[in-house]
């Protein structure tokens, strides 16, 4: 069993010199945007006498009910209406009524002095077209020039600013008998509601149905591209979280027409449906009782993602009105804002629009507890030190007994390199006279397996939470670490700071190489724990576990500063804890030189 207790650990370590070769070999690629795509080609919501997904005329033979439009760029000069909140900034355009200019007031691009704030949401025409659009599908006798849509130019009946304190209400007459306003409010987070209604004046009843849609044109060119990251669309289906990676989207099985895909889902109740990316998202969130159509779709030729909620279909009569209300989340992926809008508003499962992977029964309350110790100490990286203590503590029961044996087993280590010398390569018989010496000095190697088996767990648990939650972003720990979930930006080239010329770039292989403060000091970290544990009785295993701790150190150091603190106070706890009781059973190692085997028992009291 101790040979499984080293394959283990060194599987764990080829995996990550694995996983650093790949990222090494195949870097993400850079994202790229059609040049053709500066226009919106927009596929209506569907048919409001069908509830269909809209396709080409040619496909359903229905002209009349089903059309499709492209949608012209807005002008740059269009009126626009201003966006202000304690977290938000930006404009809506009168053009479509579209919310498509949106800043997130507490987030900048970098820790640079004078660095711009996060921009969510940008018009068609920018860099990266990213906006919400609502609008009314025809059905019955009327025709798209009847309802709003990409293009209708609304008026503002009410409200100049929209603020916490002061909706907005837009309103469109289409001239035939039928008024639309659409009525936009924000709360002090992220959270918009939309209500569209239509009041029909004329003499007949009319059929239409309501949808919301969140368009992205490209890729974003801040795509992470990571396996431990999802980027793309997040969406619940009748309690059913589904997620579509960027990549999958143009795979999808339903296809509308060439060049063009989408995959469409019937929701009862409690969907929602939208982007996210590591640390923003953009989500439609019909009502809670809401049935709903929920599309996720790419058309190629103009290089455009997009999602939509679209509304059963309802009948208008002469002189009456009729009014839906949605939601629209648009901002950062705060634990606690998107936590308050799934427990106070109802929005079912909404912080599972967090990525917390396959060990989210780990990483959730994981990050509760993180979260809490952050707000009690103030400083997440004090707050990352406590949370190792902790967890160093639940799992002290099984650690005793595993440093216990550790301390048994080097006590039998002159006896197993006697056993060696004297079987020579017959590892078969070594093996049954190590088992024999095993059963006859009462040892279980297998008990130090269990710790480590938890740890991994653990290890990549709390990975992930540095990774994705936004809480850890540009967030300080002391001195130079002024962002935990970004690398140790100092260097050994310029003597960490001393020198005049700056540090290579992050994720460089400069930066691989000339590592910083935290990867050293996890390398020794890990050869000092490393010193305590039972050596290998082959030599050439002997010789790649004496170089492991120095590989990690530069293996992990460009890895999220966060974590390396996280792992230096785990190793540095576990050192310290089996240094102490490895004393308490009567061996002390020699850590500077060569560990002696010529531990003394404890002699029994008495004697």
């Amino acid at each position: 069993m101790d040979d499984q207790n080293r394959n283990l650990i060194l599987a764990t370590a080829l995996s990550f010199l694995v996983i650093l070769v790949w990222f090494l070999l195949f870097p993400p690629p850079e994202p790229q945007t059609d040049p053709n795509a500066a226009a919106i080609v927009e596929t209506q919501a569907g048919s409001a006498e069908t509830g269909m997904a809209l396709l080409p005329p040619a496909a359903t033979g229905d002209p009349a009910a089903l059309a499709e439009v492209e949608a012209a760029d807005p002008a740059a000069e269009a009126p626009r209406v201003r966006i202000e909140t304690p977290e938000l900034e930006g404009s809506i355009s009168l053009i479509g009524g579209r919310i498509d200019d949106l800043s997130l007031r507490g987030y900048f691009e970098t820790l640079e002095e004078g660095s711009p704030i996060v921009r969510l949401l940008s018009p068609v025409g920018s860099d990266e077209p990213y906006y919400a659009l609502y609008g009314w599908a025809p059905g019955g006798d009327l025709g798209f020039e009847d309802v709003p849509g990409a293009n209708t130019e609304w008026a503002l009946e009410s409200g100049e600013t929209l603020t916490p304190e002061t909706p907005i209400t837009l309103v469109w007459d289409n001239g035939a008998g039928l008024i639309f306003r659409r009525t936009i409010a924000v709360d002090a987070n992220f959270m918009f509601t939309v209500t569209q209604s239509v009041e029909n004046t004329g003499a007949t009843a009319a059929r239409l149905a309501p949808y919301g849609i969140v368009a992205r044109h490209g890729l974003p060119d801040d795509l992470q591209n990571f396996f431990i990251l999802h980027e793309g669309v997040v969406r619940k289906v009748d309690g059913q979280l589904d997620e579509i990676a960027y990549d999958d989207i143009p795979d999808l099985d339903f296809v509308q027409r060439e060049g063009a895909a989408a995959e469409v889902v019937e929701v009862q109740s409690d969907g929602w449906i939208g982007f996210t990316d590591k640390y923003w998202m953009t989500t439609l969130i019909p009502g809670a009782d809401q049935p709903f159509t929920s599309v996720t779709k790419y058309v190629a030729s103009a290089d455009i993602y997009q999602t939509e909620a679209r509304l059963p279909a309802m009948t208008v009569e002469a002189g009456q009105s009729a009014e839906v209300t949605t939601q629209l989340f648009a901002g950062a992926k705060e634990w606690e804002t998107i936590r308050n809008y799934q427990d106070l508003a109802g929005i079912d499962r909404f912080l599972d629009s967090i990525d917390w992977g396959w060990f989210y029964f780990i990483t959730k309350p994981m990050f509760w507890l993180l979260h809490n110790l952050n707000v009690l100490i103030g400083n997440m990286g004090l707050a990352i030190i406590a949370l190792t203590v902790i967890i160093k503590a639940a799992l002290f029961p099984l650690a005793y007994k595993s440093y216990a044996s550790m301390a048994r087993m080097r006590e039998l280590q002159p006896q197993m390199e006697k056993i060696k010398e004297r079987v020579g390569d017959d590892r078969q018989k070594m093996q049954v006279e190590m088992m024999e010496l095993y059963k006859r000095e009462k040892v279980n190697p297998a008990s130090g397996c269990l710790p480590i088996l938890l740890q991994i767990p653990i290890f990549f648990s709390l990975y992930k939470v540095i990774f994705v939650t936004l809480e850890l972003r540009h967030a300080p720990f002391f001195g130079w670490l002024n962002d935990l979930s970004a690398p140790d930006p100092s260097s050994i080239i310029n003597l960490f700071g001393l020198l005049p010329w700056a540090a290579p770039e992050p994720n460089s292989l400069l930066a691989l190489i000339f590592i910083g403060v935290l990867p050293i000091l996890l390398g020794i970290s890990m050869w000092l724990q490393q010193k305590l544990n039972p050596q290998p009785t082959d030599p050439t295993q002997a010789a790649i576990f004496a170089w492991l701790p120095w590989v990690f150190m530069f293996m992990l150091g460009s890895f999220a500063s966060g974590l390396l603190v996280y792992w230096i106070a785990n190793n540095t706890i576990t050192f310290i804890q089996q240094y102490i009781i490895m004393k308490r059973h009567g061996y002390t190692p020699d850590l500077f030189g060569n560990i002696r085997s010529s531990f003394k028992r404890k002699k029994p009291q008495g004697k």
